[in-house]
């Protein structure tokens, strides 16, 4: 199985999107699993009762309204929460990356096929090309 390298920019847009989608993109489902959580757990926590009730009396609009005069004790937390997402999916996906450029380019290759041979044998043992001593100095 291949691992692909992602581009951490669309996890970092995907996390602003929605909380926990970058990791998802990276395939990574507890971390995006617990960052829902954690989102979904601060804004239950900050933002009052009676802003999830105007959606059920008034709509959509009632709700927009609602959020549009939290204060900044309410909206601070959860744009810390939600920055702390985006920036963890970024680095996740270098660190993803900088993994699959070190795992790739790990051992010596064969002049003559080009896959990776074993260091201590004197051939390659896909296609047994004898390899010199220059080329298994690489």
């Amino acid at each position: 199985m291949t691992q692909n390298r992602k581009r951490p920019w669309l996890a970092a847009l995907l996390a602003l999107v929605y909380p926990g989608l970058g990791h998802a993109y990276l395939r990574q489902w507890l971390r995006a699993l617990l960052w829902f959580g954690f989102a979904l757990t601060t804004a239950m926590v900050f933002i009052p009762e009676q802003t999830f009730q105007s959606v059920e009396t008034g709509g959509w609009s009632a709700y927009v309204q609602a959020t549009q005069g939290l204060p900044k004790e309410v909206v601070i937390p959860i744009l810390v929460v939600q920055l702390c997402n985006i920036l963890d999916a970024y680095w996740a996906a270098l660190r993803g990356n900088r993994a699959v450029t070190t795992a790739g380019g790990r051992g010596m290759q064969c002049p003559n096929c080009g896959r990776e041979v074993d260091d201590d044998l004197d051939f390659c043992q896909w296609c047994t090309a004898p390899l010199e001593s220059d080329a298994t100095a690489q």
